[in-house]
């Protein structure tokens, strides 16, 4: 076995964590609307970048609907994402990535957006998925996954999407620029275009046994 083969086998048993659970979150995960938001907000201060702030009520909807993902180890938070439709459903995007600093450095971000993509995939099969961000580590899991960095105007034009933008401290840049351009990378998934790599669809086929369990 070369070291390449023993490093790859040793990412993956990291990655894939068995004490770390990840799954459709639901209507028992609302208790950790608040948690998830301060750790966004943290995270946010820490990095000094700019992110679209959402209400607790807009969270607790997300879970409610099974539009989000939650990491779990034990009972406790370790991470989450959820997912909005935009367009008349034909751009899905993945927001609100947060991994408690505790548990980061285990592969953990990368999985749970994954799942998120996955859990978009299958509740939006023919729909674009895209987002923007201005973390290089996001960038790298969206290029893993398939997506492509575009320009902003080959993004969704829906305004409700853009207003949630309204929240993030680099905003006076992307209404300067006339919606243009911003911090943020544009980043886009065409399934007209692209094909889904073999671990997304393994994670769909474990997301449909979930909501079938539903």
């Amino acid at each position: 076995m070369t070291t390449e083969e023993t490093k790859q086998i040793a990412a993956k048993k990291v990655d894939e964590a068995p004490d770390i659970e990840v799954i459709i979150a639901n209507h028992s995960h609302v208790k950790y609307v608040q948690t998830i938001l301060d750790t966004i907000e943290a995270a946010a201060k820490v990095r000094g970048t700019g992110i679209a702030k959402r209400s607790p009520e807009y969270v607790e909807q997300k879970i409610r609907e099974g539009k989000s993902i939650i990491a779990l180890c034990g009972g406790e938070f370790a991470g989450f994402c959820y997912i909005e439709s935009w367009g008349n459903k034909q751009f899905v995007a993945n927001s609100g990535l947060i991994v408690v600093e505790k548990f980061r450095q285990h592969g953990l971000a990368k999985r749970i957006k994954r799942y998120a993509f996955s859990l978009a995939r299958t509740m939006f099969p023919e729909a674009k998925v895209f987002g923007l961000t201005s973390g290089a580590a996001v960038m790298k899991i969206n290029t893993e996954l398939g997506y492509n960095p575009v320009t902003f105007a080959q993004l969704t034009d829906d305004e409700s999407f853009w207003k949630g933008c309204q929240g993030c401290v680099n905003y006076d840049v992307l209404t300067r620029t006339e919606r243009r351009y911003c911090i943020c990378t544009a980043m886009l998934f065409d399934p007209a275009q692209h094909k889904d790599k073999k671990e997304v669809k393994d994670t769909i086929k474990e997301l449909k046994k979930q909501l079938k369990q539903k």
